[in-house]
């Protein structure tokens, strides 16, 4: 069976290096291109019969390939859309996905990964690079992690904060610096914090704070009153 593919890019010469890789092959033909997402959408419903599988950027002027995708996979549910793009983000990613794409891949892909993907989405599956799939662990992965204000209910807030410092890697003194403490106030929630969190010291303290999401660029926390 020879797939059907319609190439959509706003860069020429992108679109010829697609083309070549394409036609060498007997088992895809090439069978129109656009480079804007209006164009595509317009030369997709005129073609009878409809293209099996749409090699879609995402970076279009006007239309972009989201919303043209979302218009393709509407119009005809039998037309694969398989984004091709050097987008790096997880929302761009999931916004293709949402639209009705069925696989993600770099635009660095080899001919042979290419021509495989090609298969697999005609095919009805689905089929992401290596880039994306990090993506979207990544993505994932930071929906199911709580909130680092609520990783450790079992702690106060000014523990918290003493535990986000700590997973900063600072010691006694510097903390009691940046919450306006004394030493032995701050040794005193270091003892209790270790204690709630059933950890033998304060590096593994640190770890757990870490893995929570403490300790990082951007959750330093605000210093309350003294007490």
């Amino acid at each position: 069976m020879t797939i059907s593919v319609f190439l959509v890019d706003d860069h020429p010469a992108f679109r010829d290096g697609l083309r070549v890789a394409l036609d060498t092959t007997e088992t895809i033909k090439v069978v129109g291109e656009a480079d804007t997402g209006e164009e595509a959408v317009r030369l997709l419903q005129a073609l009878d019969p409809r293209a099996d599988v749409v090699l879609m950027d995402i970076k279009l002027t006007g239309c972009s390939g989201i919303a043209a995708t979302r218009l393709i996979t509407a119009d005809a549910t039998a037309t694969k859309v398989l984004i091709v793009s050097a987008a790096d983000d997880a929302d761009i990613t999931i916004g293709a996905l949402r639209a009705g794409a069925r696989g993600f891949i770099d635009k660095s892909v080899c001919r042979e990964d290419l021509l495989r993907s090609i298969h697999i989405v005609a095919r009805g599956g689905a089929v992401f690079g290596a880039r994306t799939v990090a993506q979207l662990d990544n993505y994932f992965s930071k929906l199911h992690r709580p909130p680092p204000q609520l990783a450790f209910p079992e702690l106060s807030d000014r523990e918290t904060q003493v535990l986000d410092l700590l997973a900063h890697g600072h010691d006694n003194r510097r903390i009691a610096r940046e919450l306006v403490l004394a030493e032995k106030t701050v040794r005193n929630h270091v003892t209790r914090i270790l204690m709630k969190l059933r950890v033998p010291d304060r590096t593994a303290a640190a770890v757990r704070a870490r893995d929570a999401g403490l300790g990082r660029a951007g959750t330093k926390s605000q210093p309350l009153d003294a007490i």
